[in-house]
């Protein structure tokens, strides 16, 4: 069963894009905020073992509804392995580009101002 590990106070991720990276029983875990909420994400990229969460946070585009357009979409929820720019999901880990990968993800709780991650 997973273990709950105090992270860090709200305070230091305190702006949506934040991020912490931090070692839990030997994995590295970055914790992000998106959209007010926290998402768990191990600090590993599928494709050859790089560090995803030092990436870049991005967004999605999307064609737009007249067909010739395109549309940000999703911005702040995907994060970019620094090494080849292989994108996955933050909220749910799965690989942006092929959905036979995806990364681990942990849950995050927040009480009395403190962040935990359960792993």
């Amino acid at each position: 069963m997973a273990e709950r590990h105090h992270i860090a106070s709200e305070e230091e991720l305190a702006t949506d894009g934040s991020r912490l990276i931090t070692e839990i029983r030997g994995k590295e875990i970055a914790v992000f905020r998106v959209n007010g909420e926290y998402y768990g994400v191990l600090n590993y990229c599928v494709h050859q073992a790089g560090p995803l969460c030092e990436g870049r946070v991005v967004g999605d585009t999307e064609i737009g509804d007249d067909g010739w357009s395109w549309v940000s979409t999703r911005e702040g929820e995907i994060i970019s392995c620094p090494w080849h720019a292989w994108k996955f999901d933050i909220k749910g880990g799965k690989c942006i580009d092929d959905d036979r990968y995806s990364v681990p993800t942990y849950d995050v709780e927040v009480e009395d101002g403190e962040v935990y991650v359960r792993a």
